[in-house]
């Protein structure tokens, strides 16, 4: 982790590798930030960008979450008798869908109390064709 600077106060340096693929061209990584939050049948979620910086002297990327935004909902009447439940809700923004790397660490700063979560995305090996209208 020497290429990576220090969490600042009030920040976590969350880190986490994904395996090496045969065609590592056709996949992408979803960084998903987030928090457990108790949230009932609406639909809920923070907002925020995801910057990508590079390591000083180094030239590897890592990511910034500064600023989160929310919690928002959707604000709709539940049935009744429905019950909060402990879910993760995350982060919507830009910056999120990265390059697939498995040569290097994913490194993601965000504010203290929330989680970093990943998906690997792959493209099918069909490709779609559009039709001129």
């Amino acid at each position: 982790m020497q290429p990576y600077p220090a969490a600042e106060n009030g920040f976590a340096r969350m880190v986490f590798r994904v395996p090496p693929a045969d065609d590592e061209s056709a996949r992408k990584v979803e960084i998903v930030v987030g928090k457990i939050l108790s949230a009932d049948c609406n639909r809920t979620s923070f907002s925020g960008v995801l910057d990508r910086r590079v390591a000083e002297g180094w030239g590897y990327p890592y990511y910034v979450l500064e600023k989160v935004g929310g919690p928002v909902s959707t604000m709709m009447a539940c049935p009744p008798d429905t019950q909060n439940t402990d879910a993760f809700v995350s982060v919507n923004g830009d910056g999120f869908l990265r390059r697939y790397n498995s040569k290097l660490p994913f490194v993601v700063y965000v504010p203290e109390g929330y989680e970093v979560r990943y998906r690997i995305w792959a493209a099918q090996r069909d490709i779609g064709q559009a039709q001129p209208e």
